[in-house]
C-alpha cells in the first residue's frame, strides 16, 4: 500500500512538471523583436570559411567568410599560396679562401714578418698593416699555432699573428620560377607575433626566427610605426621584418631588360630579367654618413676577388682592410655589390657605401650579372640624400 502511494506521488509530480515546462498556446514565449532598420533573419546558414566576391545566395557570407572576402577585395589571398621559389644550392656559400681576423687593439698597427720564427718572437717586422677602428681581415694559405698564438701565412709569403675566422653568415635568398602573386618578407630579428597591431597586445602564435620568410597580408600604421599582418591575428612590428616589394616595370633608362634593384629602405635586393623576378634577398647597404647613392648605374667591372681598404676620417682612424672580398660587381665608383664574409646580419645599413650580401647570394648575383647590366638604387622613404656633396668614391 505504501509503495503504491509513492509511485502515484512521483507520477503526479512528473505530470505537473511537464505542464509547467511545455507552454500552452496562451503561454507561448513572445517572438524575438527585430531591431529597427535591420533585415529579419533569413534562415540561411553561415557560409563555410571561403572567399565570396559575389552573393552566394544559399548562405550568409559572415564571420570568417566576411574576413576572407575583405582580404580578397584588397588583393590578399589567405591562406597564401606557396612562393614559386627555392633557395639556391648551398654549395654557392663555399669559397676556397681562408680568412683570419686581426684581433689587436683597434688603433694598433699590425706587424708583418718575413718568417714564422720572427712572427712568434715578435721581432724584425718588415712592415705594418695600419691601425684603425674598422674591420681588419687577411686571407692566408697556411696556419701555425705556437705558444698559445695563431699565426697565418699570407699569399705574399709573409707571416702575421691573426685568428682564423669562419664565414659569419650562410643566409641565402630565393630563386624564383615566376613572379610571386602574394606579398612576403623576411624576419629581421627573432620575435613572436602580437594579437593586434600594438606593443601592448598579447603574443599570439609561434616564435618567428631571424631570416625566416613569412607572408604579408596587410600593413597598418599604429603607435607611430608600421605593423604587418603575417597570419590571422598575428602582427609583427616594422623593426622585426623587411618587406619585399615587387616592381617588374623596368626603371627609366634600362634598355636591355636586365637590372638589379636595391631598395635602401627595406634593405632588399631584386634581380629582374625581361620584367620577371629571378632572385630576391636581404642586403646591407651604406650607413650614415656613408650612404649608398640612389640612381641608375651600370656594372662596369666584375672581379672574383678584390682587396678592399680605406679610411674616411681625416686622421684615418677608421681604417679598414678586407682581403679577398669575393664576387665583386663595381657599379658606382668604388661602390660595389659583393660578398661580405665578416657580416653576421643582413637587413640593416652597415657598410661604407657598398651593397653587402652573404657569400652564397653574392655568388649567385655575380654568376648572373654581366658587365653593362643596370643597377637601380632607390629609397621609397625618401630619407637617403641625393645631393652629390654627400658622396665620396665610397667603399666596402
Amino acid at each position: 500500500m505504501s509503495m503504491q502511494r509513492t509511485c502515484l506521488s512521483v507520477a503526479a509530480f512528473a505530470i505537473l512538471l511537464s505542464a509547467l515546462l511545455i507552454p500552452t498556446p496562451a503561454q507561448a514565449a513572445p517572438a524575438a523583436q527585430t531591431p529597427p532598420g535591420s533585415e529579419p533573419y533569413s534562415g540561411a546558414p553561415l557560409c563555410l570559411p571561403d572567399t565570396y566576391l559575389t552573393d552566394p545566395g544559399d548562405c550568409l557570407p559572415l564571420g570568417p567568410a566576411a574576413f576572407l572576402t575583405d582580404l580578397a577585395r584588397q588583393g590578399i589571398a589567405y591562406p597564401s599560396l606557396p612562393l614559386p621559389a627555392a633557395h639556391p644550392g648551398s654549395d654557392l656559400s663555399q669559397v676556397n679562401i681562408n680568412y683570419a681576423k686581426i684581433n689587436l687593439e683597434p688603433y694598433e698597427p699590425a706587424p708583418v714578418f718575413s718568417s714564422l720564427q720572427d712572427a712568434v718572437a715578435g721581432t724584425n717586422p718588415v712592415r705594418y698593416l695600419a691601425g684603425g677602428d674598422g674591420l681588419r681581415y687577411v686571407s692566408y694559405t697556411q696556419r701555425a699555432d705556437q705558444n698559445g698564438g695563431h699565426y697565418v701565412l699570407l699569399p705574399s709569403g709573409e707571416w702575421m699573428r691573426a685568428s682564423p675566422a669562419a664565414i659569419l653568415s650562410t643566409f641565402q635568398g630565393l630563386v624564383f620560377r615566376r613572379n610571386p602573386t602574394t606579398s612576403f618578407g623576411w624576419i629581421f630579428d627573432n620575435t613572436t607575433p602580437k594579437s593586434s597591431p600594438s606593443a601592448l597586445a598579447p603574443e599570439n602564435g609561434q616564435p618567428l626566427v631571424k631570416e625566416q620568410v613569412v607572408p604579408i597580408y596587410k600593413m597598418v600604421e599604429a603607435e607611430n610605426t608600421q605593423w604587418y599582418m603575417v597570419g590571422l591575428g598575428q602582427w609583427v612590428e616594422r623593426r622585426y621584418i623587411r618587406q619585399f616589394q615587387l616592381k617588374t616595370t623596368p626603371p627609366e633608362g634600362v634598355e636591355n631588360g636586365r637590372w638589379i634593384e636595391v631598395n635602401l629602405y627595406e634593405q632588399t635586393m631584386a634581380v629582374y630579367e625581361d620584367s620577371r623576378l629571378v632572385f630576391a634577398t636581404l642586403i646591407a647597404t651604406g650607413s650614415d654618413p656613408y650612404f649608398t647613392r640612389p640612381g641608375l648605374f651600370k656594372v662596369y667591372k666584375k672581379k672574383a676577388t678584390e682587396n678592399m681598404s680605406g679610411a674616411f676620417a681625416s686622421d684615418k682612424s677608421d681604417f679598414y682592410y678586407l682581403a679577398d672580398v669575393p664576387w665583386t660587381l663595381y657599379f658606382d665608383e668604388a661602390r660595389a655589390i659583393h660578398g661580405a664574409y665578416w657580416r653576421a646580419w643582413f637587413g640593416i645599413p652597415q657598410s661604407h657605401g657598398c651593397v653587402n650580401l652573404s657569400i652564397g647570394d653574392a655568388r649567385w648575383v655575380y654568376d648572373w650579372a654581366q658587365e653593362g647590366d643596370y643597377v637601380y638604387v632607390w629609397d621609397p622613404s625618401g630619407q637617403t640624400p641625393t645631393d652629390p656633396k654627400f658622396y665620396t668614391q665610397g667603399g666596402a
